[in-house]
């Protein structure tokens, strides 16, 4: 007969007792596709961290076609120089 290996309840957390980490907030961000523009810098800051990385889409929640176009703004901005 094969012994009980699980027979301690769990608790609910994860590997090692280690709670799950909260999630980073998603930006509140209404906008059109429109204003994506490179000039328009304090939106695309808004994308960017303090260190200037682009955000991935698990965190911006665009879809991926507004990721695409928001990543080539950003970069060209940083080219003109207008941002970091």
């Amino acid at each position: 007969m094969p012994r009980k290996t699980h027979t301690e309840k769990r608790d609910g957390k994860g590997r090692g007792g280690v709670e799950k980490r909260t999630p980073r907030p998603k930006p509140k961000i209404d906008f059109t596709i429109d204003s994506v523009d490179f000039k328009n810098v304090v939106l695309l800051k808004q994308f960017t961290t303090d260190n200037g990385r682009i955000l991935p889409r698990k965190y911006t929640g665009l879809p991926a076609h507004y990721q695409r176009r928001l990543n080539r703004m950003i970069k060209r901005a940083r080219q003109m120089l207008l941002m970091k």
